[in-house]
């Protein structure tokens, strides 16, 4: 059995509906997961910033053009006046449930209750025009199998038991249908797996069931060798190995979630990423496989904060990069990328809610200073030590590009830059044409 996954874009319209249909309708039995028509997650947003603020008004008014946009959608999506019956009834039904909130004290809670209805609209919609089509599906209610523990990680074990279940009480179904992002929480309630969650789900389920492969269908053929909105003549990555796929993810590759990766990874289920708009393409498999002694691809993770903490006493000073990172592990931010000397020790980071307070503890350490406005460029690919020559090519074509940091080692894989981000462009083009021509 397959899992294929299907983004926001790819079901954005009545004709990418139609499009997807289309294209899983193979007769080969399959889990597919879907994605809120995209721009819905972004409108129930701002519903739920409404609720916040105790403006109703301003709620209402957002869901009826919302809903107003579902209601035409299902005017062109379905041939049959049964079927478009029952698509508008579950239509007002979701969008009802929307407005009670008006009703209540709003949390955090409700919130994420707000926000998993693009899914379930998508998957229920999907259906119906399944249903209409004749092809054999049924729903996959995501919320009766997947879940989080305490620590907003996956029950991987909770995940496999009852999707099991789920798919024992419908036996002989062709396609399974099912919402990506949303789950439950330890304590039952309504949660998601944040921004991306939809890759993350795919890859829980493809684990869990010991799927054949797990694919990834959005809007381009594969991950590019670079960034195709800044450089021009980037091509398509046809292997990709899991550790590589994972550093382009993480460093801003915005094809594919980097959560996505492990649960494959651990179970050795191939990732294949296509294009919906182009479904012959051959896109890009990720696995097991490594493509010897080769750079494969640029990234660039933008938004980054490079803080420096300089101290006299660091020569010899037993524990202090613990307590650097004790200051960051404290306010539950990430750090990138990492660069030590004998006086000093510079960090990046890409969550700025807690830079006050980091500084302020920073500074009871040494002398602090902070560049923001930076960027991260990754070059991925086989960069083993013994792989002599690599390193250098890639450090050369950065020749003409001031390099803040640079930061090699950590991975066999990885060899990353942090540069201001206007010179971010110039960085991705440089590399591209000493690297990829």
């Amino acid at each position: 059995m397959k899992v294929l996954k299907f983004g926001g874009t790819s079901v954005g319209s009545a004709a990418r509906i139609k499009d997807v249909a289309q294209l899983i309708c193979d007769g080969d039995q399959k889990i597919v997961v879907l994605s809120a028509m995209s721009g819905t997650t972004n409108s129930l947003v701002e519903i739920a910033d409404y609720y916040y603020k105790n403006n109703t008004s301003g709620a209402m008014e957002r869901i009826n053009a919302l809903e107003q946009k579902y209601v035409e959608v299902v005017e062109e999506l379905y041939a049959v006046e049964m079927y478009k019956a029952e698509a508008h009834k579950l239509i007002k039904e979701y969008f009802e449930y929307l407005r009670t909130f008006s009703k209540s004290v709003f949390t955090i809670f409700e919130e994420k209750a707000i926000l998993a209805q693009g899914e379930l609209i998508s998957t229920g919609m999907f259906h119906i025009y399944l249903q209409e089509k004749g092809e054999s599906s049924v729903l996959l209610p995501a919320l009766e199998y997947m879940r989080i523990d305490k620590n907003s990680e996956p029950d991987t074990a909770y995940i496999a038991e009852n999707i099991a279940k789920q798919l024992e009480a419908n036996p002989g179904i062709t396609y399974y249908i099912t919402q990506g992002y949303i789950c439950r929480n330890f304590y039952g309630e309504i949660d998601n797996l944040q921004r991306g969650g939809s890759d993350y789900t795919a890859s829980l389920i493809g684990a869990a069931v010991k799927a054949d492969e797990i694919q990834i269908w959005t809007d381009i053929d594969g991950m590019h060798n670079n960034d195709p909105r800044f450089v021009e003549g980037t091509k398509p990555v046809p292997y990709l190995n899991f550790e590589e796929a994972a550093e382009l993810a993480y460093f801003g590759a915005k094809i594919l979630h980097p959560t996505c990766i492990l649960p494959a990874k651990l179970n050795n289920i191939p990732v294949r990423l296509l294009n919906t708009m182009a479904p012959k393409a051959a896109g890009t498999l990720i696995s097991l496989k490594s493509n010897k002694e080769s750079i494969q691809a640029v990234a660039a993770k933008d938004g980054i904060t490079a803080i420096k903490i300089k101290s006299g006493r660091m020569l010899l000073a037993y524990g202090f990069l613990r307590k650097v990172f004790e200051i960051f592990e404290s306010y539950q931010t990430p750090i990138d990328m990492v660069t030590t000397s004998e006086v000093g020790v510079s960090v990046t980071i890409d969550n700025t809610k807690h830079l006050n307070e980091i500084l302020d503890n920073l500074k009871k350490l040494g002398t602090v200073s902070v560049d923001s406005d930076q960027v991260i460029i990754c070059v991925v690919g086989d960069l083993q030590p013994d792989n002599v020559g690599f390193q250098s090519k890639v450090v050369n074509a950065m020749k003409e590009i001031p390099v803040r940091m640079i930061s090699y080692g950590g991975s066999n894989y990885n060899v990353s830059f942090l540069v201001k981000a206007s010179d971010k462009k110039a960085a991705l083009k440089a590399l591209s044409a000493s690297l990829f021509s």
